[in-house]
């Protein structure tokens, strides 16, 4: 038993600094005449683990060390972008630096101007590389936008290259491009994973007054987990609409908070069972909050005007995709092991205790991100 313990740890270690996605940049590539215009805004922790800001090593970066180093944080982007624009290849140069804070901490932002020669732009080659030698994992969601069109792409190291149009596009192809999006983040979205999972555990065994027994049959396990899973399903997609669109905000950091606390408490009710029969009402409460989580992803990516509805519809229905698979994924395994004392003991005991764990942390984590200060 110590061994799986310690075996458990070792796997959800990493998740203490992953607190709700990993490495992220948001790349903003607009056409102005003959010309491309961007705006990258890249996670400072990011680039303070590839150049290095924090000079005297106090935890802290100030403005003052920021301030010297914009030229290499600029040469050092879009050496590791290039953009081709009809097949002509553009001449990147930097125009300005700021920074913004996003939801999960500071970002240096970058904007730059390439110029691609004379002509009409028909098309555009993006081939992105920024930490593609450091960080397997690490992303780059890419807004294209044209006139009154925008397109989603995500961009890493094994995906370096997207290639757009200038066309203007129907339905199908922003549904299909934000629907990926939506697959992707409820698979770097651990925390969603994890919540739906600590809700999952215990759906095949019953709850008695001697603790947990395997459940008799596959019928009420099946009901079980439907009804938990389409509760989190239409609670999420209520406020991932309502905050998509504008009509209620919620301040980010709350957000993030309260999904670290929404997935203590599923953890810890397999533990202390004070919900068992309605856990659909759980599933649904904090789904409502997840919700937000997700239109903060989304909010990122940014909404296309234009296709504002399969956009929407698309990212919905990709979330959904991957929560499923996960779903299809666990329940069968599950299911089979349901009467050993390692499901009852290891994986649900120990597993929720370990889940419970890494999102108290991430309480903590959220709090003691590397901060901006001045001097």
């Amino acid at each position: 038993m110590k061994r799986a313990v310690v075996a458990g740890i070792l796997w959800l270690l990493p998740l203490w600094a992953w607190a709700h996605k990993p490495s992220d940049s948001y790349l903003g590539i607009t056409v102005e005449g003959e010309a491309l215009v961007g705006r990258w805004d890249i996670a400072l922790r990011d680039l303070e683990h590839a150049i290095g800001l924090d000079a005297d090593g106090d935890g802290a970066i100030t403005w003052g060390e920021l301030r010297t180093r914009h030229a290499e944080i600029a040469a050092y982007a879009l050496s590791r972008l290039d953009l081709s624009a009809s097949g002509r290849r553009c001449r990147l140069s930097a125009v300005g630096n700021e920074v913004d804070d996003h939801s999960d901490g500071a970002y240096a932002v970058l904007r730059f101007r390439a110029d691609c020669g004379a002509g009409e732009i028909a098309s555009v080659e993006v081939h992105y590389r920024l930490f593609s030698e450091l960080d397997p994992t690490h992303r780059g969601l890419l807004s294209f936008g044209h006139g009154s069109g925008t397109r989603a792409a995500v961009l890493g190291p094994d995906h370096p290259k997207q290639d757009f149009s200038v066309a203007v596009e129907g339905w199908l192809r922003p549904l299909l491009a934000y629907g990926r999006e939506g697959v992707w983040h409820i698979w770097i979205g651990i925390d969603h994973v994890l919540f739906l999972l600590s809700l999952l555990l215990p759906s095949v065994l019953v709850g008695t007054t001697r603790g947990w027994i395997a459940a008799e049959r596959v019928a009420p396990v099946f009901w079980d987990v439907f009804r938990v899973v389409t509760a989190f399903t239409v609670a999420h997609s209520i406020t991932l609409s309502l905050a998509a669109l504008a009509v209620i905000q919620l301040p980010s950091r709350l957000v993030e908070s309260l999904i670290a606390l929404s997935v203590v408490l599923a953890a810890l009710n397999n533990l202390r069972p004070v919900v068992q029969r309605a856990r659909w009402l759980v599933a649904f409460t904090f789904g409502l909050i997840h919700g937000f989580g997700f239109a903060s992803v989304l909010a990122d990516l940014g909404l296309p005007q234009q296709a504002l509805l399969p956009a929407l519809v698309g990212f919905n229905l990709g979330v959904e995709a991957g929560q499923l698979a996960i779903v299809i994924g666990f329940l069968p395994l599950a299911y089979a092991w349901r009467g050993t004392w390692a499901y009852r003991r290891l994986v649900l005991a120990g597993g929720s205790a370990l889940i419970a764990a890494v999102a108290a942390a991430w309480l903590l984590e959220r709090a003691l991100d590397l901060k901006i200060v001045p001097g």
